[in-house]
């Protein structure tokens, strides 16, 4: 294409193999070029024929040669072309990764205007704060005051009724705990004079010690004697006059005024805070729909956001003011156990403070101190107040908080720091007592809109690089160290294994996507010679038993991170307990493959990273098995290419099984190893399995009666997560029944009741019971226990994601499991909301009850007529 700047840019694409670009050969796979070229030229348009090859254009010059024609790549098929070029290309180095004029242009603009933007709001805020700040708390005490709202409507009173008592009430409790508090200060001015005798002893002690001779007395007369050989003395007659100016007395009215306005102005701001909550909690559904036209766009995702707000800062409120209650009655106690006076009254300035955050804590603590100073001729009470404070410090910052808060905010530590400084530079003190509910404001937007995604990524606790991508780079950057480090920490939470297939995979695809794209020669060594260092850290941390013959040989295919994912997958062989070798890369030319010893070996694990390794693999098998007849071989796919794993290739390619994972690789290893038995994993009986039995049968959770209610409840569930099939089921003692579904699911037996059975041995539900928590299949052909599994292959769905359904004393009788015919994920709040479901199962079971226990296995459809959340009728 040509610009219009007199500049033409040719961007080229990844093909399978090299080719020539108007004289260049580019052969890095999946790397973007662009090229610079006179404004005169013009790109060739190419016609594609069967042969699937590029050849460059008649009429095109090269520094090399002048093509001489249509070339022919390949039998049954050539690359003609059309040529378009009006003037002969110059040669032009290629650059890569360079970002033209046009486009670097444009970023530079929106950085520009974004920069603009966030001042102009900066300076809206600062100049705007005598109209936000009473805004910014009233909704603040509204956030605090709605729930308590909320529970009196749902108590049938009006809305008007409902906001009167709630902010009547919070009037008299201020009113209350104010004069309470002037009744305690009044007490305490009263006793302040009789402290004087021992307030001047104290001093006067303390001047003394001052004033005796001590190890600094010689360095400061040193520095007196410096300093007055430095100062020049001036003459008085020439020293210029201080001159003060005193303004005239102003008259009464003019005093009356001033003070007027200075104690009317903040009783104004209060009122026009009391207004605006009482507003806000009238208002509050208009107020939220409004929120939600301004936000526009995908309304699921504005919902969202205010209702993740709402609860975050709802519940930063409400723990805010269980701490400080937590903190500030034991110190009144503490205090007035020692003999402070006015304990109570120093208590709630303590609570009081602590919602100033860093400031307030501090502050708080002077006064009691300062009066345990000046009543207590000794210094022994001063001693217990500061051990008091120092101790509730340190129980409720590094106890209380974190048990209460949790990830309430979802703010990083140096995030509440960073905006209590803004907040305070814009607002003063008041920013700062505002600064978490404001921040946390910026954190739920920059979640839900994309164009904000970065304060999410500023202000967010959560990390902001994954494990994988966190140890590829520190390998960068040639940290192994660290890279070490955040392994350790990695397998502490789970285990090797899963480290290696959850993170180490990762890495390495991270380096393999960024090989010929971003990556030097440096960089490709720093991270090889990297994983061989952790590789061999995380052998000597975590040895397996040593195996004189191993049974499998894990081999690298094609590229050198091919050979680092075989060792890790031998590695976790090993501890697993399987006999297990890895072998340096080879080619597979017939000489290589002959070196290899593998005549006692049982199983090869053949590893590619390539997104194409058809070709590689199909010579690779061919070889081993014309040397190896009888040998097994896994083929295993790291870039998970769907051309393989969504058919039968890899047995045209000569290998037995074919696998995407580690836990995948392992599963079907033990299946080819005859020691180790062929039979698929079953799932395991619990030991209490007895106890369990007796839970089950001594509920109705059998009874035909609740099946058209189980039903609809798994219906809704199959619309709400969109999923093929949704089944609610229980594991009795040789079968798995089915007591509710979406659908009629074909291909069932049926058992004397019409009810839908499965063997257990071949229960999906038996993992969840056996486990005791929830299970999360994305795809059932990429996990041994599912990939033959006779109930997965008769229901034909590749995803599977379950809950347990637990009665109240805790036993697991069966699962609310989910199902679908392609392969996806959850996240983690799609499997809570799950689990909420199999909880509101049980107990909407439990509530049809009616605390009678029945055996409930003879009951038919016409003995019964409960409904769900309804009492049995006698």
């Amino acid at each position: 294409m040509v610009h219009s700047n007199g500049i033409g840019l040719v961007l080229v694409g990844r093909h399978s193999f090299g080719y020539r670009l108007h004289g260049s050969r580019v052969w890095r796979p999946r790397q973007v070029v662009y090229r610079v070229l006179p404004a005169a030229v013009t790109v060739p348009e190419w016609r594609h024929q069967p042969c699937g090859r590029i050849s460059r254009p008649v009429g095109t010059r090269s520094p090399r040669r002048r093509s001489q024609g249509t070339q022919r790549d390949c039998a049954g098929g050539a690359m003609t072309n059309t040529p378009v070029v009006a003037s002969e290309v110059s040669p032009a180095p290629v650059v890569i990764g360079e970002m033209p004029d046009d486009v670097s242009t444009v970023f530079t603009v929106k950085v520009a205007a974004t920069l603009v933007s966030a001042a102009v709001i900066v300076a809206a805020l600062y100049f705007g704060r005598d109209i936000l700040i009473p805004l910014a708390f009233a909704f603040l005490i509204g956030f605090a005051l709605s729930p308590a709202v909320t529970r009196l409507r749902r108590l049938g009173l009006p809305k008007i009724v409902s906001v009167g008592l709630v902010v009547t009430s919070l009037l008299l409790f201020l009113a209350g705990l104010v004069l309470v508090l002037g009744v305690q200060v009044r007490s305490l001015s009263e006793q302040l004079p009789t402290y004087q005798t021992t307030i001047r002893a104290k001093l006067s002690d303390l001047r003394t010690q001052l004033k005796a001779p001590g190890f600094l007395d010689g360095a400061m007369r040193t520095v007196d004697v410096v300093q007055k050989e430095v100062e020049t003395p001036q003459d008085p007659a020439t020293a210029p006059q201080r001159v003060e100016v005193v303004p005239p007395p102003g008259s009464q009215v003019e005093n009356a005024l001033i003070w007027l306005g200075r104690t009317v102005e903040p009783l104004a701001t209060v009122g026009i805070v009391l207004i605006f909550v009482v507003l806000a909690l009238l208002d509050r559904t208009d107020l939220r729909d409004r929120l939600l036209r301004i936000l526009g766009g995908n309304l699921h995702r504005s919902t969202d956001a205010l209702e993740e707000a709402g609860k975050r800062i709802s519940k930063y409120l409400l723990m805010q003011f269980v701490v400080n209650v937590s903190y500030g009655v034991p110190l009144a106690l503490g205090l007035w156990l020692i003999g402070v006076p006015g304990a109570l009254l120093w208590g709630v300035v303590a609570a009081v403070m602590r919602f100033i955050p860093y400031l307030g804590p501090m502050v708080s603590a002077v006064f009691p101190l300062a009066l345990a100073f000046a009543v207590d001729p000794g210094w022994h009470m001063v001693l217990w107040a500061l051990a008091i404070i120092l101790g509730l410090e340190l129980i409720s910052n590094n106890v209380v908080e974190p048990l209460l808060y949790g990830s309430s905010t979802g703010l990083s530590a140096i995030s509440l720091i960073a905006a209590a400084t803004f907040w305070t530079a814009l607002w003063g003190p008041v920013g700062l007592i505002l600064s978490t509910p404001l921040t946390v404001c910026l954190l739920v937007i920059g979640k839900n809109l994309p164009q904000l995604q970065f304060l999410d990524t500023l202000l967010g606790s959560m990390p902001a690089l994954s494990p994988a991508t966190r140890v590829y780079q520190r390998l960068l950057a040639n940290d192994v160290e660290e890279a070490i480090d955040i392994a350790d920490g990695e397998i502490e939470k789970s285990s090797v294994v899963a480290f290696y297939d959850t993170i180490g995979i990762d890495v390495l695809r991270l380096a393999r996507a960024d090989y010929g794209r971003l990556a030097t020669a440096e960089h490709r060594l720093r991270v090889a010679s990297g994983m061989d260092e952790l590789l061999s850290e995380l052998r000597e941390e975590h040895p397996a038993s040593p195996a004189n013959h191993p049974k499998v040989v894990c081999i690298g295919g094609k590229w050198e991170i091919d050979t680092i994912a075989a060792e890790m997958l031998a590695h976790a062989l090993e501890l697993d307990g399987i006999a297990a070798a890895a072998v340096p890369m080879v080619d597979a030319t017939t000489r290589s493959i002959g070196k290899l010893e593998l005549d006692d070996v049982s199983v090869v694990c053949l590893s590619y990273f390539s997104h194409e390794p058809e070709s590689a693999a199909r010579q690779f098998c061919r070889r081993l098995r014309r040397r190896w007849s009888n040998i097994r071989i896994i083929l295993v796919v790291w870039s998970r290419p769907a051309q393989i794993l969504a058919s039968e290739t890899y047995r045209e390619l000569g290998a037995d099984e074919v696998a995407a994972s580690i836990t995948e690789v392992i599963g079907r290893t033990r299946r080819m190893l005859p020691q180790l038995g062929n039979e698929p994993e079953r799932a395991a009986i619990p030991s209490n399995d007895k106890e369990r039995l007796a839970a089950l049968h001594g509920t109705r959770i059998l009874n035909q009666a609740l099946r058209e209610d189980l039903d609809a409840i798994a219906k809704r569930a199959a619309d709400a997560f969109d999923a093929d099939v949704a089944l609610i089921t229980v594991i009795d003692h040789d079968r798995e029944i089915v007591i509710g579904q979406n659908r009629v699911v074909p291909g069932l037996d049926r058992d004397e009741l019409d009810r839908a059975v499965l063997p257990r041995e071949a229960a999906i539900g038996g993992y969840i019971v056996a486990a005791g928590e929830s299970l999360l299949v994305s795809d059932t052909e990429r996990d041994p226990r599912f990939s033959d599994n006779p109930v997965v292959k008769a229901l034909r769905q590749r995803f599977c994601a379950g809950a347990p359904l637990r009665a109240p004393d805790g036993f697991v009788l069966g699962a609310f499991s989910i199902l679908d015919a392609e392969p996806r994920t959850m996240d983690q709040r799609e499997m809570g909301l799950l689990e909420k479901l199999a909880d509101d199962v049980m107990e909407s079971i439990g509530e049809t009850d009616g605390g009678k226990k029945a055996d409930v296995d003879n009951e038919t459809p016409g003995e019964a007529s409960a409904i769900i959340g309804q009492q049995i009728p006698e």
